[in-house]
């Protein structure tokens, strides 16, 4: 099995001085990957101060080029020196109306361009309650699939992100997410998808004091952290507690 990933995402936040500060105190851990998706005007500036952690964004176009003012491709991000790049975010789906198909065309954008997606899926708190979470998030992941394929999959991360507990101070259980973690192992492996080198990643309210009970999960192979990130001791802190549950 590959180490355990932990991906900060900063979302809309950050300063040239701010970012500076908060990378130059994170450093790095032997016994996990670690990485940052950092918003678009700074990726130059992280590709220079990261030393072994790797770079990623928060999104890309599903278009290579053309007039489409605003929108930066894949091969944009390679260049850059991205290896990671979020596709589905559930604040693109909701907010910027990102649909399960664009998100299965971005997956495809970032395959092409030999990025690693991280595909994001999730359910509602009343899809939850409801009783439909692995409906929708099979839903979900068989746009993607209809994008990328079997060999696309082979070549990406999944991260589960339930809606109700992103950016909420409420995360899901331990239980509950190697439930759906599970879940999603289930789905690959029908459609014969390798799981060997496959991560799923958790994402939603992790922060230094749940991580560890998290992470000790048999499916839960690291996170996609939020807030967390923008704190290099607790982001540090969120990535040690992989090392203590089979990280290293």
């Amino acid at each position: 099995m590959p180490k355990k990933l932990v991906v900060g995402n900063w979302k809309l936040n950050g300063s040239l001085a701010a970012n500076e500060v908060l990378l130059g105190g994170c450093g790095t851990l032997a016994g996990v990957e670690m990485a940052v998706c950092v918003p678009f005007p700074y990726l130059a500036q992280a590709a220079s101060l990261l030393d072994g952690m790797a770079l990623g964004a928060q999104t890309v176009s599903e278009f290579q080029s053309g007039a489409y003012t605003g929108e930066v491709s894949a091969e944009m991000l390679a260049e850059m020196g991205c290896r990671y790049v979020i596709v589905g975010h559930s604040e693109r789906r909701a907010l910027f109306g990102e649909d399960d198909a664009m998100v299965g065309r971005k997956a495809a954008a970032a395959l092409r361009a030999e990025l690693v997606p991280i595909v994001c899926v999730g359910e509602s708190l009343a899809e939850r309650e409801a009783g439909r979470v692995m409906e929708v998030i099979g839903r979900q992941l068989g746009a993607v699939w209809e994008s990328i394929g079997k060999e696309g999959f082979s070549r990406a991360v999944i991260a589960y992100e339930p809606v109700w507990a992103i950016g909420t101070g409420r995360a899901a259980s331990a239980g509950e997410a190697q439930e759906v973690h599970a879940g999603i192992r289930r789905w690959l492996s029908e459609r014969e998808v390798p799981l060997a080198e496959i991560r799923i990643l958790y994402g939603g309210s992790v922060n230094a004091g749940n991580a560890a009970a998290l992470f000790a999960m048999p499916d839960v192979d690291g996170g996609l952290i939020g807030g967390a990130s923008l704190v290099a001791e607790e982001f540090i802190a969120v990535c040690r507690a992989t090392m203590t549950n089979g990280g290293c």
